[in-house]
């Protein structure tokens, strides 16, 4: 009897979680209207910066700036001088406005995201035309930022290069 009251109060919680989640879907895709999606063929490639892994796919056919379902404008609008980077690739190249470009991107933060963002562009355009490829490494866009936060150590305090504490006597 118990089992069942408990069977009972789960599959209620699940259904009010679906319904939830039903109703958040249908809020995002009312936002999301005025967008372009780019459709047809497509150039993928990923781009990484410290933690944050971006996903990049370039349209032959023309279409918005899309980073995970905003435009890139909203989604950069804290980021001091973001347009004049996420557009370096294409200026470099001369190729401003021939592509519809979509991008996921996650984990790190806003500025590492927008780097893994322009490497992942300067990849896709090089797999797209191997002839740019002179142009966007003479930029050194298609160097990958190794650069990471260093890992703690176990018995440090909490920090990576932190020291114990020696005796006093």
């Amino acid at each position: 009897m118990k089992n069942k009251k408990r069977i009972n109060k789960v599959v209620n919680q699940i259904k009010q979680a679906e319904k939830k989640s039903a109703s958040n879907n249908k809020a995002t895709s009312k936002k999301n209207n005025n967008l372009v999606y780019p459709a047809g063929r497509y150039t993928e490639a990923i781009g990484r910066r410290k933690v944050s892994t971006a996903r990049v796919r370039i349209y032959e056919k023309g279409g918005n700036f899309i980073v995970n379902d905003q435009d890139v404008k909203d989604y950069f609008a804290s980021t001091s001088l973001a347009a004049k980077k996420y557009n370096l690739p294409f200026s470099v190249t001369k190729t401003e406005g021939d592509f519809g470009v979509t991008v996921l991107v996650k984990g790190s933060g806003k500025r590492s995201q927008l780097d893994a963002i322009v490497h992942g562009l300067a990849r896709a355009l090089e797999e797209f035309n191997p002839k740019l490829r002179v142009f966007l490494k003479e930029e050194g866009l298609l160097t990958r930022d190794s650069r990471m936060k260093e890992t703690r150590k176990p018995g440090r305090g909490g920090k990576a290069r932190s020291k114990r504490q020696s005796p006093k006597r």
